[in-house]
């Protein structure tokens, strides 16, 4: 999730993969895939920086994940109860 701030200042959390579009119109307004629209005090570039650096944090988190993994699966087996599953890294498409 990222936060945004509405004009009136009440700040709220959004989910990113719902962004159909952001524009500037001289306000940033939000368009989700549903058509449901935010108007936002962030400016575009802040929005699209805020969804590029939640994502760039789920890519380094699964990585993180997937040596905490290898770590333990090293360690041999232990008396922890089950283990977690594997971390898959995902991979980048470039544009």
């Amino acid at each position: 999730m990222i936060v945004l701030t509405r004009l009136n200042g009440h700040a709220f959390a959004l989910n990113p993969d719902l962004i159909e579009r952001a524009e500037s119109t001289p306000d940033t307004v939000i368009t989700l895939v549903d058509g449901k629209k935010f108007v936002v005090s962030e400016s575009t570039y802040e929005v699209v920086t805020l969804v590029a650096d939640f994502r760039s944090s789920i890519i380094a988190r699964a990585q993180v994940l997937e040596t905490e993994m290898q770590y333990e699966q090293s360690q041999g087996p232990d008396d922890r109860g089950p283990q977690r599953g594997r971390v898959v890294p995902l991979p980048i498409r470039e544009a």
